[in-house]
């Protein structure tokens, strides 16, 4: 590994960090970064997951129509795993542990991560110019990562240390996929695949919940910074297009 990007790991590795620990600094506000993190899940997955998912899809013909289907079944099954957790909260609701969706949740954007960085190693095999430009695209998208780990993690009610503990994960990811793509070879067609069920994982985070908690604060802010996080995600995915 050369030094840039040995340079530009540390970068990604601070980036995510960062975006969490802000969270952190103004607690108060959470519902305004609720916003934020929705609409950035729900920019994301429309505008680099999907279409990339796709893409790869048709350079090795492996059918949309299945890969749809991949991202239904993701669905379903994201749904049933929330609605047997959230019947086992209510069961245990005296239980001082958090929700067991937030590491779900947050893991799923821990491993989105690794792939980026898996990115990241691949596109400096093509070349030292389209590496960069992948490098800066995913540091700017980490650090909304980095928001919606921790936000992922509160909203379902886990501690700040746990918090702090996938903050930590989620921002070595991607240096480790960076360090991987020297010795680890991700197919195709399974990177196709779990490109897949992230778009829907990542939707029904957005939609179903963190979208809820922006209707009990109807003020224009908690639009705007909806409106923040998807044009964070247009403008890093305009990037790389």
């Amino acid at each position: 590994m050369n030094s840039t990007i040995l340079i530009l790991a540390l970068i990604t590795f601070a980036s995510t960090l960062l975006g969490g620990l802000i969270i952190f600094k103004f607690r108060k506000n959470l519902h305004y970064f609720f916003a934020f993190a929705a609409g950035s899940l729900i920019a994301v997955s429309l505008l680099d997951l999907l279409p990339e998912s796709i893409e790869l899809s048709k350079q090795i013909n492996f059918p949309i129509r299945n890969l749809m289907i991949i991202v239904v079944c993701a669905f379903f099954l994201y749904s049933l795993l929330e609605r047997f957790f959230a019947t086992h909260e209510l069961e245990h609701s005296h239980d001082e542990h958090g929700h067991v969706m937030g590491p779900i949740g947050a893991g799923s954007l821990i491993l989105h991560s690794f792939f980026d960085g898996v990115a990241i190693g691949a596109a400096f095999h093509v070349s030292f110019a389209i590496g960069l430009i992948v490098a800066f695209a995913v540091i700017a998208h980490d650090f909304t990562d980095g928001i919606n780990t921790v936000i992922i993690m509160l909203k379902n009610k886990h501690t700040k240390k746990t918090a702090l503990t996938f903050l930590l994960l989620d921002a070595l990811a991607p240096v480790v996929g960076i360090i991987a793509t020297s010795a680890i070879f991700v197919p195709q067609k399974a990177l196709a695949i779990i490109l897949a069920i992230f778009v829907w994982e990542f939707l029904y985070i957005g939609a179903s919940t963190l979208l809820p908690e922006t209707k009990k604060h109807p003020s224009k802010g908690m639009l705007i910074a909806m409106a923040l996080g998807i044009w964070l995600i247009i403008v890093v995915t305009s990037l790389i297009a």
